[in-house]
């Protein structure tokens, strides 16, 4: 349990009291580094935020200023803070938070992730955690970090537990909880592999097995879908052709039927067999053409993360 500072919270009062659908929305993620920032910031790009990573306080108030004038003009903005700023930046995060909730609608997520997962993470990736310097050990790194963060974590808005969660959950948790920062049903495309199994999220699933499998190519083989050759060679082929715009089509016809019925989410997985070229292709060249007319459409690639 995540226990409030009074205190804190007295600054922090107001910071969502807009609710307006027109007003500025800014997120400001924080928390435990590999709890999973990284990850939720790229979530929040994919729905058209305008994103910056470890910008220090004090300049959030020229951020939003700058972001938010002229033909630029920005509605959603997300910023990355963690203990790379100085350690007085979290001290004037509640001032500087609550100074900007008068124009904006502001948002503080904090990535909480327990130590055990943590060290894991760490030991997996071989990264150095940032405050592990010389003779720091990792777990002395992390309980600086926590005691850093306190304040932040004692006003947010949301605490995420991200111990148990992969990738793609995290990245759904975020995009879920913030689709209604864009107009419209959000749309998350991911591609899987068959011999990997169904993703158990899916709303829908489309089978591209059946279409000319670039893994047979040499040449190919070790690219992905978003890769030019890989691209080339399937957009030669008509059948695929004739799968995408079936597929759009069907999907033209029946999402407003999902928008009519108050959904804010719909996840369409299109799976190959490796999930590596076939069904990366055809999630990107969906997404790229409801990006066109939509403002929330994710991407996922199952297997390429």
């Amino acid at each position: 349990m995540v226990t409030r500072d009074p205190n804190l919270m007295n600054q922090y009062e107001g910071l969502l009291a807009h609710d307006d659908s027109d007003a500025i929305h800014l997120v400001v993620l924080t928390g435990m580094s590999g709890g999973g920032k990284t990850v939720a910031l790229r979530a929040l790009e994919d729905l058209d935020f305008y994103c910056v990573d470890n910008l220090p306080s004090a300049l959030l108030p020229q951020l939003v200023q700058a972001a938010t004038r002229g033909d630029s003009h920005r509605r959603r903005i997300a910023v990355g803070v963690d203990v790379r700023s100085r350690d007085d930046d979290f001290q004037h995060m509640p001032q500087v938070l609550s100074s900007l909730a008068a124009t904006v609608q502001v948002h503080l997520i904090f990535l909480d992730c327990n130590d055990a997962a943590l060290i894991k993470r760490y030991s997996e990736t071989r990264r150095r955690h940032p405050l592990a310097v010389r003779g720091v050990s990792l777990a002395d790194a992390i309980a600086e970090e926590r005691r850093l963060l306190r304040p932040l974590m004692a006003i947010a808005e949301r605490v995420i537990e991200s111990s148990d969660l992969n990738v793609h959950q995290l990245r759904r948790l975020i995009a879920t909880g913030y689709a209604q920062t864009t107009t419209g049903l959000t749309l998350m495309f991911q591609s899987f592999a068959f011999r990997r199994g169904l993703p158990l999220d899916s709303d829908f699933v489309f089978d591209a097995r059946c279409l000319p499998n670039p893994h047979w190519e040499p040449t190919l083989r070790p690219l992905s879908g978003k890769d030019a050759p890989v691209r080339e060679f399937l957009e030669r082929q008509p059948v695929v052709g004739e799968f995408f715009a079936d597929t759009a089509r069907w999907l033209d016809a029946w999402l407003p039927r999902f928008e009519a019925d108050d959904r804010s989410y719909v996840t369409i997985s299109i799976g190959c067999t490796g999930g590596r070229h076939r069904s990366v292709y055809l999630v990107e060249k969906l997404a790229a053409h409801y990006r066109t007319t939509r403002e929330g459409v994710l991407t996922f690639h199952r297997e390429l993360e």
